[in-house]
């Protein structure tokens, strides 16, 4: 039966696979395995529904799909009604630092904020005119009043505060609240410029206190130090504001390993420990964090996350584990996926090239099987191979045979230079140490 999917989706999937990064749309189609990871996650989510929060981290080697992972349960989560906040850490963006790296990163999760209904994210200002628009509603079908009624505009500002009520009790709430109160006044009036100042502010792009007290009246601004506590807050308003949650999403933990200074790093890793501390404590509510690296990056015992003591007690595996997964635990370490679900996964990609280029796959069962054997036969596959390597080597493959009708799937994977390939020697991490990769 030939799979039904929009072209559009087929030429997403297969060019950003490919060039080795997770697609942002169309993941359904392509996600095989990691069914006990994803149902572990799945219960953190119900926690954070439930008013609590979570904080995970998922390992695995570079290419062995903690991204993907990460954005099939992104994409899960909007469809239950939750915002999504990602960024990946870089040189520029960290979770500390002296020239506003922190900041960074805030800057990049806000502008990334996604909900179902805008999933590629900048969806901050649609939220926030959403939940005016609501509670315009609810105050309309109380009372009775028209939407130009004068008297409508007190009353609905006097249903905001009750709202944002709550926020006032977290550190910096007052003023966030503040905040919010001014948009509804500048929506209400149809004062677009403010409205875009009060986005400013909540993207934490105000560089100074005075630039803000004059455009906004406030005296303060989101800073390198305390951006997480406003993630808190957002989660808690988002939650007032009738969505399920907030989930975090911060890939390249490895970029905090590279730091090469020490003191730096230590001043990462304790930015982590409050983070984890605080959803665990009670002190987060509605709020889901999840980062992810590499092993190097978690377990070095000078550099890595388990440097940190603080860190390294809390997370590292306890003694009677063994070879029994705890995938209840803070870290879920991916394992390899098997042959028999990398041959699930290269039999879609077939099908999704030939919607893409419009023609039907001349593969076969038996030649998606021998793919799969030379893949895995090769040295150090079974502790090595990742899912990035088998996907670019098949597309590679599925580009060949469509460029070339006159060669076989049998004579192609046969061929001296494919051969030569497989039968290299690659024991070692495919990536360089200090790689940037997104999958």
């Amino acid at each position: 039966m030939t799979l039904k999917i929009p072209k559009r989706i087929a030429r997403t999937l297969i060019s950003s696979l490919k060039g080795g990064v997770v697609p942002r749309i169309g993941l359904p189609y392509i996600t095989v395995g990691r069914k006990n990871e994803i149902d572990a996650l799945l219960h953190d989510v119900e926690v954070i529904a439930d008013g609590g929060a979570s904080f995970r981290f998922i390992v695995g080697r570079y290419g062995s799909g903690k991204s993907f992972l990460l954005q099939t349960l992104r994409n899960y989560v909007m469809e239950r009604g939750f915002v999504v906040v990602d960024a990946d850490l870089s040189p520029e963006r960290r979770l500390q630092g002296t020239k506003g790296q922190g900041l960074a990163t805030y800057r990049e999760l806000v502008r990334n904020m996604a909900t179902k209904t805008r999933p590629e994210g900048g969806a901050l200002p649609l939220i926030l005119d959403r939940w005016i628009s609501e509670i315009q509603q609810q105050v309309v079908t109380e009372t009775g009043l028209a939407l130009n009624d004068g008297r409508l505009d007190g009353l609905v500002e006097q249903k905001i505060g009750q709202v944002i009520h709550a926020l006032n009790e977290m550190v910096h709430g007052f003023d966030f609240a503040r905040l919010l109160t001014l948009y509804y006044r500048s929506y209400r009036q149809g004062d677009e410029a403010t409205k875009a100042k009060v986005i400013q502010w909540f993207r934490g792009e105000f560089h100074t206190k005075t630039e803000a007290r004059q455009e906004l009246g406030v005296n303060i601004i989101i800073s390198d130090e305390d951006w997480y506590e406003y993630l808190k807050i957002f989660a808690l308003f988002l939650k007032q504001a009738g969505y399920a949650g907030l989930l975090v999403c911060i890939d390249e933990l490895v970029n905090i390993y590279k730091i090469p200074h020490a003191i730096t790093r230590q001043y990462n890793y304790e930015k982590i420990l409050t983070m984890y501390n605080d959803t665990l404590q009670g002190k987060a509510h509605y709020l889901g964090i999840i980062m992810g690296g590499t092993p190097q990056c978690m377990e070095d015992p000078r550099r890595g996350v388990y440097s940190y003591e603080a860190l390294r007690s809390r997370l590292a595996e306890g003694h009677f584990g063994g070879e029994h997964k705890d995938l209840l635990a803070p870290v879920i370490r991916l394992q390899p996926l098997t042959s028999d679900e990398m041959l699930v996964l290269v039999e879609k990609l077939a099908e999704i090239h030939g919607v893409l280029y419009g023609y039907d796959p001349k593969v076969t069962q038996e030649d998606l099987v021998a793919f799969i054997r030379i893949e895995f036969q090769r040295i150090g596959a079974d502790s090595h191979i990742t899912p990035r390597e088998v996907i670019r080597d098949f597309i590679e493959v599925l580009d060949i045979l469509y460029q070339h009708p006159e060669l076989t799937v049998e004579g192609l994977l046969h061929s001296d230079s494919f051969q030569y390939a497989k039968n290299a020697v690659e024991g070692e991490e495919t990536a360089p140490e200090f790689a940037e990769f997104t999958v």
